[in-house]
C-alpha cells in the first residue's frame, strides 16, 4: 500500500483543526499517511504540542499501523531565512513555515499540503495520484484572488494554497521555495506566502475545484477550505467561520456534513 504524505505547519492555534482535518481523513481513506507538521519557537506564540501529536498518532495507528505522524522544529532555519518584509501582517509568520519545506530532509519528494482548516469529504487518493512530474505544485484557483490578481486579461491562474499538491523533488531544482522566500524578505505582501508562490512559479497545474472548494460542498468535494469568504450585503465585511466553531457552522454556514467528525473532535479535546 502507497504512503500519503501530507503537510500542515502552524504553532499551537493549529491544534483544534489539525485534530479536525485529521480525523476527516481516516473517515475517507484507508491508506497509510506519513503526516508531517511543521512548527517553531517564536515570542508571543506556543509551538504545536507533542501531547497533541502522540494523540494523534495513536488514531493514526488504530486505523492503519503503517501511518505516523511527526512534528518538526524549524526555528533555526526559520531565522537564519526570515521574511522580514511580512512578519507583522495579519498572518501570523507560521503560515509561511510551508515555504522551508525544501531545507528539511525529512519531508518527501511529493506531499500534499493542507490548511488547518480543510475538512475532507471524499477519498483523496485520485487528488494525490495527480501527475505533477513537470509541474512543481497543483492547486485549485483562489475564488475571490483569481479574479483580482491574473498576468493576463480574462486568464484566471491565482491559485489558492491552502491545498497544494507539492513536487518537493522539481522544487529543489527549480528553486521556487528560495525565490518566495526571498520574495517574503524583501516585499510586503497582502498574502505573503501564498502571493510569492503564484509570483514566481514557473510550472503549475491549476485543478477542479472540487480538490479544494472554498465556498460549499458538493457530492463530489475532495476538500472542503473554510476560509474568509465576503458578504456583500447589507454591507461588506469579512467572514470567518472555521469547523472548530461548531455552532456557527450549524448556524451562519448551515454545515451539517461533518457533525460525526466534530463530535469525535470533542471527544478527543476532553480527553486531551
Amino acid at each position: 500500500m502507497v504512503h500519503i504524505n501530507i503537510l500542515y505547519c502552524g504553532d499551537k492555534n493549529i491544534e483544534d483543526g489539525l485534530i479536525i482535518s485529521i480525523l476527516s481523513l481516516l473517515k475517507h481513506n484507508a491508506n497509510a499517511f506519513n503526516i508531517y507538521v511543521l512548527t517553531m519557537k517564536m515570542e508571543g506564540h506556543e509551538p504545536v504540542s507533542q501531547k497533541c501529536i502522540d494523540t494523534l498518532d495513536k488514531l493514526l495507528k488504530e486505523k492503519n499501523s503503517k501511518s505516523s505522524i511527526k512534528l518538526i522544529d524549524v526555528t533555526d532555519l526559520f531565522n537564519k531565512n526570515q521574511p522580514t518584509a511580512n512578519m507583522e501582517t495579519r498572518f501570523t509568520p507560521y503560515c509561511m513555515l510551508r515555504l522551508y519545506c525544501d531545507l528539511i530532509p525529512e519531508i518527501p519528494d511529493k506531499i500534499l499540503y493542507l490548511d488547518n482548516d480543510v475538512v475532507c469529504y471524499n477519498n483523496i487518493k485520485e487528488l494525490y495520484d495527480i501527475d505533477i512530474t513537470n509541474y512543481e505544485y497543483a492547486g485549485v484557483l483562489d475564488y475571490y484572488g483569481s479574479h483580482f490578481f491574473k498576468r493576463k486579461w480574462l486568464r484566471r491562474t491565482y491559485v489558492n494554497s491552502g491545498v497544494l499538491l507539492m513536487n518537493i523533488k522539481l522544487i529543489k531544482k527549480t528553486g521556487l521555495l528560495k525565490k518566495a522566500r526571498k520574495r517574503c524578505a524583501s516585499r510586503r505582501m497582502l498574502l505573503p506566502d501564498q502571493s510569492a508562490l503564484n509570483k514566481v512559479a514557473v510550472s503549475k497545474l491549476i485543478i477542479d475545484t472540487k480538490y479544494n472548494d472554498q465556498h460549499r460542498v458538493c457530492p463530489d468535494t475532495i476538500f472542503r477550505h473554510f476560509s474568509t469568504t465576503f458578504i456583500l450585503f447589507p454591507r461588506i465585511k469579512t467572514q470567518k467561520v472555521k469547523p472548530w466553531q461548531i455552532d456557527r457552522m450549524h448556524d451562519i454556514l448551515e454545515t451539517y456534513e461533518f457533525d460525526d467528525i466534530l463530535d469525535e473532535y470533542l471527544k478527543i479535546k476532553k480527553k486531551m
